[in-house]
């Protein structure tokens, strides 16, 4: 059976319907009933240099998405599109602060600062020795207005509780998918025979849909058997905000330790070629979610992609709440590449305006 376009029915539940780890989901709200009510922060992985030849601009943006702003941002200082460096993509309907670099032969750094357009203005501009390379993050903050909210104070601690104790299922957002799945879309045609996608953004897009896809059915899988937040012998451990992982041959109290302070986490599979690191119980769990998805794991084996890991859970830092007549604002940190929704999934369902990009 195949979903709307021709991606199978079974590609879709499992991208963007995977389980929930605690429980049913509280009733709807309303997400993003305006820009404002989405509000997210960059953190650089590393301090400016406060010399050399790019600037560092610090910049809020509303409704506007990123490739734009950088767009606008070399047209202003009067150097080529591609001179432009941005951490991460952002979504277009919110209130984002977000960093780009530019050359500092462009202009000075009083003119970046005076920049105050309807779409975007310049907070800050520091110099800097580097262009701003894409994942250059130690995470982002989040500020989320959700409304229309009908549950107790109970209900909602509840669910905020569990989240800080365990973290949240570290799913891929629904934004990675594209909208109504769409690049499943890609995957499917390209998967199943059909053509590349054309040009390099969209082959990227479906690759990183594909992967993806494989990823949540794995963590699918653990979710429903209870131990997606915990370590068992053949997994392999993840450290909190690194792509290093180490086996796990044992556990012993110290890796129990680690893991209830985030500092280490169960992984699961980025697919590639070959079969993953993991032993025992874990490696049998992944590879019989790469047979179901085998079309897929075939695509990206052929075309070159190496295994590589990703946690299976966020820690879901800073996590706090404010409640106004029938509103409710959540305010938490999450990694980089960690999706905001998933967070929010695991507390309510939510209607509203889908995420145009990925909170990477």
């Amino acid at each position: 059976m195949h979903g709307r376009g021709g991606a199978p029915a079974a590609w879709t539940r499992a991208a963007l319907q995977p389980p929930r780890a605690y429980g049913p989901p509280l009733p709807a709200a309303q997400f993003k009933a305006t820009p404002e009510d989405f509000q997210v922060e960059e953190q650089l992985s590393f301090e400016p240099s406060g010399s050399g030849p790019h600037w560092l601009l610090r910049v809020q943006k509303r409704m506007a998405n990123t490739r734009w702003v950088a767009d606008e941002i070399a047209r202003l200082g009067g150097t080529a599109p591609g001179d432009v460096g941005y951490a991460g993509l952002k979504d277009r309907q919110a209130i984002a602060v977000q960093w780009f670099s530019v050359p500092a032969r462009s202009s000075t750094a009083e003119f970046w600062k005076s920049v105050h357009t309807p779409e975007f203005q310049v907070l800050e501009a520091h110099a800097n020795l580097r262009k701003l390379r894409r994942g250059a993050l130690a995470g982002n903050r989040f500020r989320i207005r959700l409304r229309n909210v009908t549950w107790s104070r109970v209900e909602l601690e509840t669910k905020l509780d569990a989240l800080r104790r365990q973290g949240a299922p570290n799913y891929f957002g629904a934004q990675r998918f594209g909208r109504a799945g769409g690049n499943l879309e890609l995957v499917a045609a390209w998967a199943q025979g059909g053509p590349a996608p054309r040009g390099r953004t969209e082959r990227s897009f479906a690759l990183s849909a594909a992967r993806s896809l494989i990823f949540n059915a794995a963590l699918a899988r653990r979710v429903e058997a209870g131990d997606w937040a915990e370590l068992v012998a053949g997994d392999l451990a993840s450290l909190d905000g690194s792509a290093s992982h180490f086996a796990v041959d044992h556990v012993d109290d110290e890796l129990r330790r680690r893991l209830l302070e985030f500092d280490i986490h169960p992984s699961g599979p980025l697919w590639g070629r070959g079969d993953p690191a993991s032993q025992g119980r874990t490696l049998q769990t992944e590879l019989a979610v790469s047979v179901d998805f085998a079309a897929v794991a075939a695509l990206l084996a052929a075309e070159g992609l190496s295994q590589e890991r990703r946690a299976l859970r966020c820690a879901v830092r800073e996590l706090w709440s404010e409640r106004d007549a029938d509103s409710l604002t959540l305010g938490f940190s999450l990694r980089r590449g960690q999706f905001a929704t998933s967070v929010l999934r695991e507390i309510c369902e939510f209607d509203g305006t889908q995420l145009d990009s990925d909170d990477d």
